[in-house]
């Protein structure tokens, strides 16, 4: 019985540490860029933020993978981190585990590790994003479809702010428009996002948006090497419906080019059918996509092919260390994320998504494939193969057999 009673009351004192505990420290896991680098195994970390005087500062310590545990001393014990996972997201939880040499009442904790009040556990599923990224790039079998060089082309889609050290790369078709509003207003081109011209943010004469091209060499360099970077993806076959909707059958913003030279280009290269008159079909764009020779008609589109190219040809993503990759999907999470990673949140906040639209729309993607030969579809996908392993979407194998 007094065996019962102490391991009883040992159980209470650790709820009573963790109780504690949780109320100063906010966790958060890093991926240090050196080693990603260098391309050796990333070493994981996490940091405890604490406030003192100065402001709230930071402290790393590393993370044990082999045992799944993080440990920092804090004076009265340890408090060890466990990994905890859901569908979507990883998690860490803490708990409290007191030295055998001190005494349950006493409360010693470094001077660093003062209480703040403050509770925020991150989710890990943004390093995980780029843990799966750097592993695929990795891969020598996805070479070709993984790598790219950082030309004049990846260049010119990525907008910088000097102001904030931010450099953003455009995936169009991702909810990009309110991206390049948010990095107006923080240039300062105008105070708020709702007082842009909607003329404006494509038009780079006047939205105060410079692209990271127009700078030299060096300044190039220094940027990529110490800005926050970051871009936004979505599924890929999901974005070129998008893409082919937008510029083919609506065109909200009249762009006559895509119907009237891009389009006739398409269908006269690839329509089976010789004596269709309708205008280009879904189907044409897709054997177009697929074409392992589709390069020598986008050379003949020039810059408008960026709504419809891989991720790996706008962004580099295995030759630019990015700080974030956001996922359309989970935008509304994946925002304010990005927002309070780069240290602007307090500054502006990302536009109003509404209810319903960035989620994943399976039955629109059948419907758009109906029809289309298995064959031209395995020859799209093979292309866009690296996006779909970079960025963890699905196979789609509904369409495929």
């Amino acid at each position: 019985m007094h065996h019962q009673w102490l391991l009883l009351a040992a159980c209470f004192w650790v709820i009573f540490m963790f109780m504690v505990a949780s109320k100063f420290i906010t966790l958060t896991f890093k991926d240090p860029d050196e080693q990603a680098q260098s391309g050796s195994c990333a070493q994981l970390w996490f940091e405890l933020h604490f406030n003192s005087n100065a402001g709230e500062r930071k402290k790393q310590f590393p993370w044990d993978s082999r045992r799944n545990v993080a440990k920092i001393s804090t004076g009265v014990g340890e408090l060890r981190g466990v990994r905890a996972y859901s569908a979507k997201q990883e998690f860490l939880f803490l708990t409290a585990v007191p030295d055998a040499g001190r005494l349950p009442g006493e409360t010693h904790f470094p001077e660093e590790l003062k209480p703040t009040g403050k509770v925020l556990v991150e989710p890990l599923v943004y390093t995980q994003r780029l843990e799966l990224m750097r592993n695929v790039c990795r891969e020598d079998a996805l070479r070709n479809l993984s790598h790219t060089a950082v030309s004049k082309f990846v260049l010119d889609r990525i907008f910088v702010c000097d102001k904030h050290k931010i450099l953003f790369c455009q995936t169009p078709k991702v909810g990009n428009t309110q991206w390049k509003k948010v990095l107006i207003v923080l240039n300062g081109a105008f105070p708020s996002i709702e007082e842009i011209p909607e003329n404006v943010v494509h038009d780079h004469e006047k939205n105060g948006l410079p692209r990271l091209s127009s700078f030299s060499e060096a300044e190039i360099q220094k940027r990529l090497k110490t800005y926050f970077k970051f871009f936004i993806v979505r599924d890929p076959f999901e974005r070129l419906i998008s893409a082919f909707k937008d510029k083919f059958v609506h065109n909200p913003r009249f762009e006559p080019w895509y119907r009237h030279e891009i389009a006739p280009g398409i269908i006269r290269k690839y329509r089976r059918n010789r004596t269709e008159t309708r205008g280009i079909q879904f189907e044409d764009f897709v054997r177009y996509l697929g074409d392992p020779n589709h390069r020598w008609l986008d050379l003949q589109f020039g810059d408008h092919i960026i709504h419809w190219v891989t991720y790996v040809e706008l962004c580099a993503p295995c030759e630019i260390t990015y700080s974030v990759v956001g996922h359309h999907e989970t935008l509304e999470d994946d925002a304010p994320y990005i927002l309070r990673e780069a240290g602007i949140d307090h500054l502006v906040a990302y536009p109003t998504i509404p209810l319903g639209i960035t989620a994943y729309n399976r039955t629109k993607v059948e419907h758009y494939f109906l029809g289309i030969s298995k064959r031209d579809i395995r020859r799209l996908y093979a292309r866009f193969e690296g996006d779909f392993k970079l960025f963890g979407y699905q196979k789609p194998e509904f369409l495929l057999n």
